[in-house]
């Protein structure tokens, strides 16, 4: 069995990526959104964390957080959150038949890929190649010609507050964000 080795600072900031299994576009489905929501929050208040961007997508999500001072365990976090909105959404999507015998084996659904990506932040220029390139996801893979035009993102909130401007990226010239294509 592989030894995954993941960054575990405590207090420390993590850009993250979750994708559904076969990449079934379940994610901005009305009872999902919401389901979610929820989850989030109810882990939230078992082990606090800070959410500073995200972008739900049909089939996948980026997010960035900030973990407490003294706590760097987002794995349990993401385990919940997983398990908890699975165990939710599985009457609406899980999908008997594409139930192998590993994800059996894991105890795993048809609902999330087995394992997510995750990213220490390194520096303040870090976290602002991680913010653009999670708001302009939508646009890069086609959802919107403006990234204004998502509605399931972090982007709006940080247009309020005046961090980006209702234009940002809206010219189909992608932000540097130091990920090339």
């Amino acid at each position: 069995m592989p030894n995954y080795r993941r960054s575990a600072v405590p207090g420390a900031r993590y850009f993250f990526t979750l994708v559904t299994y076969r990449r079934q576009p379940i994610l901005v489905n009305p009872e999902s959104r919401t389901i979610l929501r929820q989850v989030i929050e109810d882990v939230r208040q078992q082990h606090p964390f800070t959410i500073d961007a995200w972008v739900l997508l049909p089939d996948h999500m980026h997010c960035l957080w900030t973990l407490p001072d003294q706590d760097a365990d987002y794995s349990r976090r993401w385990g919940m959150i997983k398990a908890g909105f699975t165990k939710q959404v599985k009457p609406l999507f899980q999908r008997g038949a594409r139930l192998n015998q590993s994800r059996q084996r894991h105890r795993e659904g048809t609902i999330w890929q087995r394992r997510f990506w995750e990213h220490q932040i390194r520096d303040e220029v870090d976290f602002q190649r991680h913010m653009d390139y999670i708001h302009f996801n939508p646009v890069k893979h086609g959802l919107v010609t403006e990234i204004i035009a998502w509605p399931y993102s972090t982007f709006h909130r940080y247009v309020r507050t005046g961090v980006y401007s209702k234009d940002w990226g809206g010219d189909f010239n992608a932000p540097d964000t130091g990920f090339g294509e």
